[in-house]
């Protein structure tokens, strides 16, 4: 009986590797430049957001929880908390 010679498995990843890449899209410069934007401009909102809301809140979560024991302010806390990314990914969204 004649053997089949089986196809080298990195020869069959490079070559199939390569075929997919050459079925890509690949955006002009232009969308390119306008892609990098969003990303940047989302990146930029949610440092902010982070920093100027969740920061401070973190902060007070940690002195209530760590010193003071309020369950009251924790709770109230927590809620504003996952209310507020609840609301800014709605907003994302809907753009």
């Amino acid at each position: 009986m004649s053997e089949v010679k089986q196809e080298n498995r990195f020869k069959r990843y490079f070559r199939e590797t390569r075929a997919e890449v050459r079925k890509v899209h690949w955006p002009t410069r232009k969308e390119a430049r306008g892609l990098t934007t969003v990303v940047l401009v989302i990146t930029i909102a949610m440092t902010i957001f982070l920093g100027v809301v969740i920061s401070p809140l973190a902060s007070s979560l940690a002195s209530a929880i760590f010193v003071q024991q309020n369950t009251l302010l924790i709770a109230v806390g927590a809620v504003l908390a996952v209310a507020g990314i609840i609301g800014l990914a709605v907003a994302l969204r809907r753009q």
